[in-house]
């Protein structure tokens, strides 16, 4: 019975399994979901005219730490989203130099997996919740203003599947139960 050898050694430029281009695309996706919000938000904060009642960014922009949460809150879910891309690069795979004692070392399938999936859970919910009471705020807004909102915030919606079925395959990927020659299982 022929056996598969296994395969080269893991270079900083290639994952430890062929990524297959829909893989690819569906992470990129997670980015492309979440910015349309996030921009939406910088707009706010900046003053854009977005169709909003003036009462509308008054409420939104809460003198002191109110003016940090629209770019922190944008900040954080586009660094979330774009960690997705690490379920199908090669820095998903293994820990970066910079990282004493943990270096070059394969980073335990479960420790990119459980975060994932409850990200894909937690991106799913918010999404949904978010979107559904976007759509049916009571906000003092012009119909452009409100076809802008609904135009930036439904992508979100595709979030936390798009994690999940990147999620999945990540695990799929490294659990196929071959081992490199280094001992690792992969």
């Amino acid at each position: 019975m022929p056996t598969s050898a296994p395969p080269p050694a893991l270079s900083p430029l290639m994952t430890a399994a062929p990524v297959p281009p829909w893989a690819r695309r569906a992470a990129a996706a997670t980015l492309w979901a979440s910015m349309p919000s996030a921009l939406w938000r910088f707009a706010v904060l900046v003053g854009v005219p977005l169709g909003l009642a003036e009462s509308e960014y008054d409420s939104m922009l809460i003198p002191g730490w109110g003016y940090l949460v629209l770019p922190l809150l944008s900040a954080v879910q586009e660094t979330l989203a774009f960690l997705t891309l690490g379920l199908v690069r090669p820095w998903g795979e293994v820990w970066p130099r910079w990282i004493p004692r943990l270096r070059g070392h394969r980073i335990p399938v479960y420790a990119a997996v459980v975060p994932a999936a409850l990200g894909a859970v937690a991106c799913t919910v918010y999404g949904a919740l978010f979107v559904w009471t976007t759509l049916h705020a009571d906000m003092e807004v012009s119909q452009w203003g409100e076809w802008l909102i609904n135009a930036c915030y439904v992508p979100m919606v595709a979030w936390g599947p798009l994690l999940a079925v990147v999620t999945v395959h990540y695990y799929r990927r490294r659990t196929r139960g071959w081992t490199h020659a280094d001992g690792d299982r992969r």
